[in-house]
């Protein structure tokens, strides 16, 4: 039987716990400072730890051969990203992962992303020139950085200052238009096992600059600050559904189109609902925090499975049922 294994952070806890349910063994790959806070919660502690200095070094040879010696599959998610980074990952990582490598290196890409999100024939922003900034935009950079180093700026004198203060590369930016509306991150799980797309769940997520609004006249420009710090539950009104999950198909359909087989495993739609529907701004191709507010499942999840959910889970239970079907490669790379 394999082994479910992974970084000790971002929401390593859920898919220990979601293993561990499903009768799997699990590896924690973790800092030694790191072990002590994963052993006060017993129930999503891993059964073993592979310790090292810096998480980068997951791609040492030896660790790698430890871990295919223990039959292991690892899971990514946006930790595991940025440490690891995407085309590590797809050239030096040799150990099994679960999902489809080239989704992440998608993922980081703003450029791939606009492609994708075109070819899915979903709204996205609008991409912006620097000589063209001429009112509020929103400014990003590539990776799985949990809106930190995001900023928002009116003027082009306001970019290069921003970038400069922050130690950017301003041609690394990717400008789009600054939306206004309600934000929604909406979890979705493809099974090949099952051969369908699960709707899992949403989430809000909290960030520095939502608190910057209460009982400030006037924001200064220095509480723009777009890290997140947590996420709270989001149930959507029963009507944008049929909105939510028709993008989940399109993104769907257009991976597989551009990175056979395509999207595997957990995926997340990040987008503001505006008045004119839903803008989809970001994929994130693997599992994502906000579905951590799920451990027994999500809203959602008892319409699907007679038994609670967890995307945690929902992956034990994608890998037990190619195992026991002799498919790992339906769900593996």
């Amino acid at each position: 039987m394999v082994s479910i294994a992974t970084i000790c952070s971002h929401s390593a806890l859920q898919i220990f716990h979601g293993a561990r349910q499903e009768g799997f063994g699990t590896i924690g790959v973790a800092k030694k400072s790191v072990k002590k806070t994963y052993g006060s919660f017993p129930l999503a502690a891993p059964d073993e730890y592979v310790i090292v200095d810096d998480y980068y070094r997951l791609l040492h040879p030896s660790v790698q051969r430890g871990l295919i010696k223990k039959n292991a599959v690892l899971i990514p998610h946006g930790s595991f990203v940025e440490y690891i980074g995407s085309e590590n990952i797809l050239s030096k990582l040799k150990v099994p992962l679960f999902g489809n490598r080239k989704s992440l290196k998608w993922e980081s890409s703003r450029s791939k992303q606009e492609e994708w999100l075109k070819k899915s024939k979903v709204r996205f922003p609008k991409t912006i020139d620097f000589e063209d900034i001429a009112g509020r935009v929103f400014v990003k950079f590539g990776g799985a950085k949990g809106g930190k180093g995001f900023f928002s700026v009116s003027s082009r004198t306001e970019f290069l200052e921003e970038c400069v203060k922050r130690n950017v590369d301003s041609k690394t930016a990717a400008i789009q238009e600054f939306l206004v509306g309600s934000r929604y991150y909406l979890h979705f799980f493809h099974s090949p096992m099952q051969r369908r797309l699960e709707f899992l769940g949403a989430d809000k997520r909290i960030e520095i600059i939502d608190e910057a609004y209460r009982g400030l006249p006037k924001i200064n420009e220095d509480f723009f600050d777009y890290t997140v710090t947590g996420n709270a539950p989001v149930v959507l009104r029963e009507s944008l559904l049929p909105q939510a999950i028709d993008m989940g198909e399109r993104v769907l359909e257009a991976s597989k189109k551009l990175f056979k087989p395509g999207l595997i495993g957990p995926f997340c739609l990040e987008t503001m609902l505006t008045k004119n529907g839903f803008v989809c701004f970001e994929i994130s191709a693997r599992i994502v925090a906000g579905t951590n507010l799920y451990p027994q499942g999500s809203p959602y999840s008892p319409y699907i499975f007679e038994e609670p959910m967890s995307t945690g889970r929902r992956i034990a239970v994608e890998l037990a049922e190619a195992e026991r079907e002799g498919k790992l490669e339906k769900v593996l790379s």
